[in-house]
């Protein structure tokens, strides 16, 4: 992977879905958007669902069966395209309701939960796709306003308390167990919100890519108001 001198510069904004998975990553660009404006209730949908789990899956057959209002209906069919134009594109689009996700409190010093800035890594070619319809959205930041956390001294002393093995093999500890995949902001960092109904494509750390990956989180969820997301 190349190690660019700047990313000033890191989203590209395009129009449809076709420029969207048609147009590669380059230079300092590592994720795209197509920002839309959607029409819908897409509260309707989470308040129509029996939600018990902190995370509820839902697929086009569930959809189908919520009687909904004008507004909810409008929802629900931008849901259907959007999980079909998806997966016929040939990746596996989830539909998902979330309350909040676990928590790791395991290591108070480098959580690797998915409200940690970190990157997503795949051993073959792909890219990660999401789009926030309601609730809070994900969030993204420039890599050159983040700190790879294994390099903070203080976070690799602890870790190093944790390793048992040789020194030649630390750094092979630090990728199997993904400490490697976060990052700290730092203190004047700019976090990008990428906004409710945009579907978002970001870069991932994969042997063939040409550009950083898209360091980005889960948001916290406001109490009482469940996110709607759909992520592949």
């Amino acid at each position: 992977m190349n190690n660019l001198p700047s990313l000033k510069n890191q989203i590209k904004s395009v129009t449809n879905f076709k420029e969207l998975i048609s147009t590669p990553f380059y230079n300092e660009i590592n994720a795209m958007s197509w920002n839309r404006n959607l029409i819908g209730d897409f509260s309707e949908i989470i308040n129509k669902v029996s939600v018990s789990e902190n995370i509820t899956e839902l697929n086009t057959e569930q959809l189908l069966t919520l009687k909904l209002s004008k507004q909810g209906q409008l929802a629900r069919n931008i849901l259907i395209n959007d999980l079909k134009l998806l997966k016929n594109y040939g990746t596996s689009p989830v539909l998902n309701i979330i309350k909040n996700y676990d928590k790791d409190d395991s290591y108070p010093y480098l959580p690797t939960d998915v409200y940690s800035f970190h990157v997503d890594r795949s051993p073959i070619a792909t890219d990660t796709y999401l789009c926030t319809y309601f609730g809070e959205p994900s969030e993204i930041i420039n890599n050159l306003e983040a700190t790879q956390k294994i390099l903070i001294p203080e976070i690799r002393t602890e870790l190093k308390k944790l390793y048992d093995g040789s020194d030649n093999d630390f750094e092979a500890f630090l990728t199997e167990f993904f400490f490697d995949l976060h990052y700290q902001p730092k203190p004047d960092a700019n976090i990008i919100n990428l906004g409710n109904g945009n579907l978002w494509k970001l870069a991932i750390d994969h042997p063939e890519s040409k550009v950083l990956p898209c360091i980005h989180r889960a948001p916290k969820e406001k109490k009482g108001e469940p996110r709607l997301l759909m992520i592949c």
